[in-house]
């Protein structure tokens, strides 16, 4: 549980850093952070990968805004893991030298759609499951995202130039609405016994943390627990 919770702590104290301003983290951004970690991104790759991608937006002509998701970061952290894959177990990655070419894509267009028409199948298999158990309101929320994760697909086919970025946030965005759908799902009797689970998970770790950090890492814990009960994949990029 300790570093379950420094993963969380020092991303999110990087994130802070690196903009240089007090942002309290969105849901969206606590639940990708779910995703590296439980992707077994190393917490190197995404500190260096949050960096990397702040020290390439100073570079920006004209730049008025600040960066405000680490959705934005998706791209760069992903490279880096892969760098720390590719140059294991001697060499840490670090920020591209000067002039070097910008590495490619962590993934294949062809993987990409894979991976979104997999996670699209898997959550019909799910809706067809929650209708034959009677849970219709469910099984339609599972079905209109397997909808949208199939357009997602369809215009990420579509675009000259893959945007990592917006399709992790259209994921993110779609494995939130399940995760409400889920909640909303699950009976008391369930609910009590997954919030038991993250209770006494939390517990050594509890004191060290804000109010904020609690409910957060509490939320992450149950919605971890759903989708393996419920038997529904994690949609992000980090998953594939």
């Amino acid at each position: 549980m300790e570093n379950y919770f420094n993963y969380f702590t020092e991303i999110e104290e990087c994130y802070r850093r690196c903009r240089n301003t007090p942002t309290l983290l969105s849901p969206l951004d606590w639940a990708l952070i779910e995703a590296w970690k439980e992707a077994g991104i190393p917490l190197e790759a995404v500190l260096a990968g949050i960096e990397r991608s702040f020290a390439k937006f100073q570079k920006r002509p004209g730049r008025l805004q600040k960066i405000n998701s680490l959705a934005y970061c998706t791209q760069q952290v992903l490279l880096v893991a892969q760098e720390m894959k590719d140059a294991a177990p001697s060499v840490a990655p670090g920020p591209a030298p000067g002039g070097s070419r910008e590495p490619g894509p962590p993934f294949t267009p062809q993987e990409i759609q894979d991976y979104l028409h997999r996670n699209a199948e898997a959550l019909d298999q799910a809706a067809r499951t929650a209708r034959a158990n009677g849970e219709t309101v469910l099984a339609d929320d599972l079905t209109a995202v397997a909808a949208a994760t199939r357009e997602a697909a369809r215009q990420h086919a579509a675009g000259s130039a893959p945007n990592l970025q917006e399709l992790e946030l259209v994921l993110s965005s779609l494995e939130e609405k399940v995760s409400a759908g889920l909640l909303r799902a699950a009976d008391v009797e369930l609910l009590a016994k997954l919030r038991g689970e993250v209770a006494r998970g939390l517990g050594p770790s509890r004191h060290k943390m804000t109010a904020l950090q609690i409910e957060s890492l509490e939320r992450q814990f149950l919605k971890k627990r759903l989708f393996e009960h419920y038997r529904v994949p994690r949609l992000s990029l980090f998953y594939l």
